[in-house]
């Protein structure tokens, strides 16, 4: 494991060395430009990122290694519902009890998928768990005090695009779309405290056992963080310049028009990366420029697909399978923001 962990941080420090010769020949400038407002804005914007997801994440990969503790492949099984369609239900539903952001949301359904839960379930999942939860909705009952039907539109839309893609992937999604099938590491099936005792165990063994276990824990989450966080970095780090050299006013100019206004808060939302528990406050400041359906795409697209995301998705599912995936959440966020649109 300490081998593992040691390639793992090798990974992240072998392309820092490619900037090495860049920086040296820079460094006369370096510091100049390093200090300059801009930077400082993407400093600021990247840090601000970074702190607001890492949380989530954290949440989500201490959740997973408790499913792989405590949580067998047989109980997954009994407990996954037999009927596709309560299975969907089921899912869309399930970030009531479990209101995980999206960052903290794939390390457990990759954990859960590892145990034998269907991909249609696991992707209606990771799409409406996001938004459809007590968390999320409060945040968007305050950011918009005076329109609720833009909380219940985003709550509705949710559920109707995440359930509708759980439906495509049973349907068409014939094999198992992870990078890694099956777990390359022995999983324990149960906490040891759940075993019957053995009546010539001796206890300083138990005791033994017991620290190692929850040793293995610790090492587990810490290296599904730093395998899961490299991505949230990355995707931050570009969001972050993205948003500091790029001004809200040239965005904004590209989004006049029935369509472009559509197709700028949903790649709007994509490029922001924003929290799902705050993107609600972001989109309020756009109540007055756009109408109910581009404001319904951006609070529904950033929770399900933006930049950090896609990187983290990429690197759980297969390439082919997130490309289909990404292009049906935009094709049915686009339709259903339009007819709601068109209907309020």
């Amino acid at each position: 494991m300490k081998m593992a962990a040691n390639l793992k941080l090798l990974s992240l420090l072998i392309p820092c060395a490619f900037l090495v010769p860049v920086l040296i020949t820079m460094a006369p400038d370096l510091k100049e430009a390093w200090n300059s407002e801009a930077l400082q804005n993407m400093k600021t914007v990247f840090i601000g990122i970074f702190l607001e997801a890492a949380p989530f994440l954290l949440m989500g990969v201490l959740l997973s290694s408790l499913m792989q503790w405590f949580v067998s492949e047989e109980m997954v099984r009994r407990l996954t519902p037999k009927n596709p369609i309560g299975g969907v239900l089921v899912a869309g539903l399930l970030g009531i009890i479990f209101p995980i952001c999206e960052c903290g949301m794939i390390p457990v359904v990759r954990r859960l998928m590892h145990k034998g839960m269907p991909a249609y379930i696991a992707v209606t999942f990771i799409l409406s768990g996001p938004v459809v939860n007590p968390i999320v909705f409060t945040a968007t009952l305050l950011a918009f005090p005076s329109h609720p039907e833009i909380t219940i539109a985003r709550m509705g839309l949710a559920f109707a695009v995440a359930a509708s893609i759980g439906g495509l992937v049973y349907v068409f999604v014939k094999r198992n779309p992870l990078r890694i099938p099956k777990v390359a590491v022995t999983e324990v099936k149960t906490h040891p405290g759940f075993k019957m005792a053995q009546p010539h165990a001796h206890a300083n063994a138990h005791d033994h056992n017991h620290v190692k276990n929850w040793r293995s824990f610790f090492i587990h989450a810490g290296d599904e963080f730093v395998d899961m966080s490299k991505y949230l970095v990355i995707g931050a780090l570009i969001t972050a310049c993205i948003q500091t050299f790029i001004s809200r006013s040239d965005l904004i100019s590209l989004g006049n028009g029935p369509v472009a206004s559509y197709v700028f808060m949903m790649g709007f939302a994509y490029v922001l990366s924003l929290c799902s528990t705050s993107d609600a406050f972001v989109a309020s400041a756009f109540s007055h420029t756009f109408a109910l359906g581009p404001l319904v795409s951006f609070l529904v697209l950033g929770p399900m697909l933006d930049f950090k995301s896609t990187l983290m998705l990429l690197s759980t599912f297969r390439t082919r399978f997130v490309i289909g995936l990404s292009l049906a959440i935009i094709i049915l966020v686009f339709a259903g923001s339009w007819l709601i649109n068109l209907l309020v």
